[in-house]
């Protein structure tokens, strides 16, 4: 049995999680209108995995019996100062993605819940793998500067990215 506590926390993630496709698919949005459909693709197939998490929390609180609660959400950033104020607002909302999981890790873990940690431990080294990902590309945004063959060149890389399979059912 999930206590009270551990559906509040899973409950404001899920939430968290459906809000995190909202404001990838608003960044998706934003290089749309620049014409910079590889970095589109990626905020795209971001947000996808991002309503992939939610689903798996979803499916978690479900199989549990627990209550699933739906808040609204918030309207997100649309508007940025460049490519790259984009991806480093994507990398401070991944890293707090990072520390909420953790922190319900930590509830799950001094509640002696091991099935609740063992199920977060995905999420866990899923979000190492997003950070580290988002961070790379911040890097090489950096890199270039506001060089237009530089952007169109990591454009070009991103447009080819795969969707990725979940792995974790």
């Amino acid at each position: 049995m999930l206590s009270k506590k551990l559906q509040k926390l899973l409950n404001g993630q899920l939430n968290l999680e459906l809000f995190s496709a909202y404001t990838y698919y608003a960044m998706s949005a934003y290089m749309d209108e620049r014409s910079l459909d590889g970095f589109s693709h990626w905020m795209k197939l971001q947000a996808e995995e991002e309503l992939m998490h939610a689903q798996k929390i979803y499916s978690y609180l479900s199989d549990l019996g627990a209550k699933i609660e739906f808040l609204a959400l918030e309207k997100p950033k649309q508007d940025f100062e460049s490519v790259l104020d984009a991806f480093e607002t994507a990398l401070a909302h991944e890293k707090k993605l990072a520390t909420e999981l953790n922190e319900i890790s930590i509830s799950a873990f001094e509640e002696r819940d091991n099935t609740t940690v063992s199920f977060l431990d995905w999420f866990l080294s899923e979000q190492v793998e997003e950070v580290a990902q988002t961070t790379t590309i911040c890097d090489k945004l950096s890199l270039v500067g506001e060089d237009g063959h530089g952007i169109l060149l990591l454009n070009n890389e991103l447009r080819d990215r795969k969707r990725e399979e979940s792995t974790a059912e």
